[in-house]
């Protein structure tokens, strides 16, 4: 019995790229991964996420981030 051609092809050529990934920038000052078309936020030499910029401005800077009342 043979096997589906793709498999077969598989076999012989190995598993296809099925997602094209992103180009890697580096990572940012917590560590997390910037790929190409992140949004970021250049402090100095340091690069931040625009996700982690709330934890970078309270870690670096001390700032305190709450709700007005």
């Amino acid at each position: 019995m043979r096997d589906h051609p793709v498999i077969e092809q598989m076999e012989r050529m190995g598993y296809p790229n099925a997602v094209v990934q992103p180009e890697h920038s580096g990572t940012d000052y917590f560590g997390d991964e910037i790929l190409e078309g992140d949004d970021i936020v250049i402090d100095g030499e340091e690069m931040v996420l625009k996700d982690n910029l709330e934890d970078y401005l309270s870690d670096v800077y001390g700032l305190e981030f709450t709700t007005a009342k």
